[in-house]
Protein backbone atom coordinates (compact mmCIF):
# COMPACT_ATOMS: atom_id res chain seq x y z
CA UNK A 1 0.00 0.00 0.00
CA UNK A 2 1.50 3.34 -1.07
CA UNK A 3 1.54 6.56 0.99
CA UNK A 4 -1.58 8.13 -0.58
CA UNK A 5 -3.60 4.95 -0.10
CA UNK A 6 -2.65 4.84 3.55
CA UNK A 7 -3.40 8.54 3.98
CA UNK A 8 -6.88 8.42 2.44
CA UNK A 9 -7.59 5.09 4.08
CA UNK A 10 -7.00 6.63 7.51
CA UNK A 11 -9.13 9.64 6.68
CA UNK A 12 -12.03 7.32 5.86
CA UNK A 13 -11.69 5.73 9.29
CA UNK A 14 -12.66 8.95 11.05
CA UNK A 15 -11.39 9.95 14.46
CA UNK A 16 -8.92 7.59 16.11
CA UNK A 17 -9.86 5.27 18.94
CA UNK A 18 -7.89 6.24 22.03
CA UNK A 19 -6.78 3.02 23.71
CA UNK A 20 -5.38 2.77 27.23
CA UNK A 21 -3.39 -0.43 27.60
CA UNK A 22 -0.72 -2.17 29.65
CA UNK A 23 -0.30 -5.16 31.91
CA UNK A 24 -2.90 -5.75 34.62
CA UNK A 25 -2.15 -3.48 37.61
CA UNK A 26 0.07 -1.13 35.60
CA UNK A 27 -1.98 2.03 36.10
CA UNK A 28 -4.50 1.75 33.26
CA UNK A 29 -7.47 2.71 35.45
CA UNK A 30 -5.62 5.78 36.68
CA UNK A 31 -4.97 6.80 33.09
CA UNK A 32 -8.63 6.31 32.18
CA UNK A 33 -9.52 8.61 35.08
CA UNK A 34 -7.04 11.23 33.85
CA UNK A 35 -8.42 11.19 30.32
CA UNK A 36 -11.98 11.43 31.56
CA UNK A 37 -11.05 14.39 33.75
CA UNK A 38 -9.30 15.96 30.77
CA UNK A 39 -12.50 16.00 28.77
CA UNK A 40 -12.57 12.78 26.76
CA UNK A 41 -15.53 10.40 26.77
CA UNK A 42 -14.54 7.02 28.19
CA UNK A 43 -16.39 3.81 27.38
CA UNK A 44 -17.36 1.66 30.35
CA UNK A 45 -20.31 -0.64 31.03
CA UNK A 46 -20.02 -0.43 34.81
CA UNK A 47 -20.11 -4.21 35.24
CA UNK A 48 -16.86 -4.28 37.19
CA UNK A 49 -17.46 -2.00 40.14
CA UNK A 50 -14.91 -0.19 42.30
CA UNK A 51 -13.35 -2.23 45.11
CA UNK A 52 -10.46 -2.14 47.57
CA UNK A 53 -7.93 -2.71 44.76
CA UNK A 54 -9.36 0.01 42.51
CA UNK A 55 -11.40 2.34 44.74
CA UNK A 56 -12.00 4.78 41.86
CA UNK A 57 -13.23 2.18 39.41
CA UNK A 58 -11.91 -0.01 36.60
CA UNK A 59 -13.34 1.78 33.53
CA UNK A 60 -13.82 -1.44 31.60
CA UNK A 61 -16.12 -2.78 28.89
CA UNK A 62 -16.68 -6.46 29.58
CA UNK A 63 -17.08 -7.34 25.93
CA UNK A 64 -13.52 -6.26 25.17
CA UNK A 65 -12.30 -9.35 27.04
CA UNK A 66 -13.68 -11.43 24.14
CA UNK A 67 -11.72 -9.63 21.41
CA UNK A 68 -9.67 -12.76 20.70
CA UNK A 69 -12.73 -14.93 20.09
CA UNK A 70 -15.29 -12.61 18.51
CA UNK A 71 -15.55 -12.33 14.75
CA UNK A 72 -17.82 -9.26 14.79
CA UNK A 73 -15.75 -6.45 16.29
CA UNK A 74 -17.64 -3.61 14.65
CA UNK A 75 -18.62 -2.28 18.09
CA UNK A 76 -15.06 -0.98 18.49
CA UNK A 77 -15.96 1.75 15.97
CA UNK A 78 -18.20 3.26 18.63
CA UNK A 79 -14.99 4.22 20.45
CA UNK A 80 -13.82 6.54 17.66
CA UNK A 81 -13.07 9.85 19.32
CA UNK A 82 -13.44 8.17 22.72
CA UNK A 83 -11.34 6.09 25.10
CA UNK A 84 -11.38 2.31 25.40
CA UNK A 85 -9.39 0.23 27.87
CA UNK A 86 -7.78 -2.87 26.32
CA UNK A 87 -5.41 -5.13 28.25
CA UNK A 88 -2.05 -5.51 26.51
CA UNK A 89 -2.57 -9.21 25.71
CA UNK A 90 -5.59 -8.30 23.56
CA UNK A 91 -4.10 -5.42 21.56
CA UNK A 92 -3.18 -7.69 18.64
CA UNK A 93 -6.86 -8.60 18.23
CA UNK A 94 -8.06 -5.03 17.65
CA UNK A 95 -9.78 -4.72 14.25
CA UNK A 96 -7.73 -2.98 11.57
CA UNK A 97 -10.55 -0.73 10.35
CA UNK A 98 -9.77 1.93 12.95
CA UNK A 99 -6.95 4.35 13.61
CA UNK A 100 -5.54 3.96 17.14
CA UNK A 101 -3.75 6.25 19.57
CA UNK A 102 -2.49 3.90 22.24
CA UNK A 103 -1.35 5.09 25.65
CA UNK A 104 0.64 2.18 26.99
CA UNK A 105 1.26 2.12 30.74
CA UNK A 106 4.61 0.82 31.94
CA UNK A 107 5.30 -0.09 35.56
CA UNK A 108 8.12 -1.80 37.45
CA UNK A 109 7.40 -5.52 37.10
CA UNK A 110 8.05 -6.23 40.78
CA UNK A 111 5.34 -3.70 41.60
CA UNK A 112 3.00 -5.22 39.02
CA UNK A 113 3.43 -8.72 40.46
CA UNK A 114 3.05 -7.51 44.04
CA UNK A 115 -0.16 -5.71 43.15
CA UNK A 116 -1.52 -8.69 41.22
CA UNK A 117 -0.74 -11.06 44.09
CA UNK A 118 -2.40 -8.75 46.58
CA UNK A 119 -5.51 -8.58 44.41
CA UNK A 120 -5.67 -12.38 44.23
CA UNK A 121 -5.35 -12.52 48.00
CA UNK A 122 -8.23 -10.07 48.42
CA UNK A 123 -10.35 -12.30 46.20
CA UNK A 124 -9.23 -15.45 47.99
CA UNK A 125 -7.85 -16.79 44.70
CA UNK A 126 -4.66 -18.75 44.24
CA UNK A 127 -2.12 -19.10 41.47
CA UNK A 128 -0.53 -15.67 41.51
CA UNK A 129 2.51 -16.29 43.67
CA UNK A 130 3.79 -19.59 42.27
CA UNK A 131 6.78 -18.29 40.34
CA UNK A 132 7.32 -14.56 40.08
CA UNK A 133 10.61 -15.08 38.24
CA UNK A 134 8.87 -17.02 35.46
CA UNK A 135 6.10 -14.42 35.28
CA UNK A 136 8.66 -11.62 35.02
CA UNK A 137 10.32 -13.34 32.05
CA UNK A 138 6.93 -13.93 30.45
CA UNK A 139 5.96 -10.28 30.85
CA UNK A 140 9.28 -9.05 29.47
CA UNK A 141 8.85 -11.18 26.36
CA UNK A 142 5.27 -10.02 25.98
CA UNK A 143 6.18 -6.33 26.27
CA UNK A 144 8.92 -6.79 23.68
CA UNK A 145 6.41 -8.41 21.31
CA UNK A 146 4.06 -5.43 21.69
CA UNK A 147 6.82 -3.05 20.62
CA UNK A 148 7.56 -5.20 17.56
CA UNK A 149 3.86 -5.32 16.66
CA UNK A 150 3.50 -1.55 17.04
CA UNK A 151 6.25 -0.97 14.48
CA UNK A 152 4.33 -3.08 11.97
CA UNK A 153 0.98 -1.35 12.41
CA UNK A 154 0.43 1.68 10.16
CA UNK A 155 -2.78 2.54 12.04
CA UNK A 156 -1.16 2.55 15.51
CA UNK A 157 0.56 5.43 17.25
CA UNK A 158 1.88 4.49 20.68
CA UNK A 159 2.92 6.61 23.64
CA UNK A 160 4.53 4.77 26.54
CA UNK A 161 3.83 6.31 29.94
CA UNK A 162 5.47 5.23 33.18
CA UNK A 163 3.21 4.81 36.17
CA UNK A 164 5.74 6.05 38.74
CA UNK A 165 6.56 9.16 36.68
CA UNK A 166 2.85 9.94 36.36
CA UNK A 167 2.40 9.86 40.12
CA UNK A 168 5.59 11.85 40.71
CA UNK A 169 5.02 14.52 38.07
CA UNK A 170 1.44 14.30 36.82
CA UNK A 171 1.59 17.79 35.33
CA UNK A 172 4.39 16.93 32.91
CA UNK A 173 2.80 13.63 31.94
CA UNK A 174 -0.56 15.33 31.36
CA UNK A 175 1.15 17.78 29.00
CA UNK A 176 2.83 14.94 27.13
CA UNK A 177 -0.44 13.05 26.73
CA UNK A 178 -2.30 16.15 25.63
CA UNK A 179 0.24 16.80 22.90
CA UNK A 180 0.00 13.16 21.78
CA UNK A 181 -3.80 13.39 21.51
CA UNK A 182 -4.03 16.74 19.74
CA UNK A 183 -3.78 19.41 22.45
CA UNK A 184 -7.44 19.87 23.42
CA UNK A 185 -7.46 18.30 26.89
CA UNK A 186 -7.65 20.08 30.26
CA UNK A 187 -4.20 19.36 31.66
CA UNK A 188 -4.97 20.89 35.08
CA UNK A 189 -7.90 18.55 35.64
CA UNK A 190 -5.88 15.61 34.39
CA UNK A 191 -3.22 16.42 36.95
CA UNK A 192 -5.76 16.69 39.75
CA UNK A 193 -7.13 13.25 38.90
CA UNK A 194 -3.91 11.51 39.97
CA UNK A 195 -4.13 10.24 43.55
CA UNK A 196 -0.64 9.47 44.86
CA UNK A 197 -2.12 7.68 47.88
CA UNK A 198 -3.22 4.84 45.60
CA UNK A 199 0.42 4.09 44.71
CA UNK A 200 0.58 1.37 47.36
CA UNK A 201 3.02 -1.21 46.01
CA UNK A 202 6.18 0.84 45.59
CA UNK A 203 9.42 -0.91 44.71
CA UNK A 204 11.34 0.84 47.50
CA UNK A 205 8.91 -0.55 50.08
CA UNK A 206 8.91 -3.98 48.44
CA UNK A 207 12.70 -4.12 48.72
CA UNK A 208 12.50 -3.44 52.45
CA UNK A 209 9.78 -6.04 52.89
Amino acid sequence: MDFLSRLFGRAAQGEPVVVVSGLPRSGTSMMMKMLEAGGLSVLTDGERVADVDNPKGYYEVERVKNLEKETDKSYVREARGKVLKVISFLLKFLPDDNDYRIIFMRRDLNEVLASQNKMLKHRAESGGTADDKAMTEHYLNHLASIRVLARKKDNWQVLEVRYDETVKDAKSVARQINQFLGGKLDEAKMTEAVDAELYRNRKDKLAKG
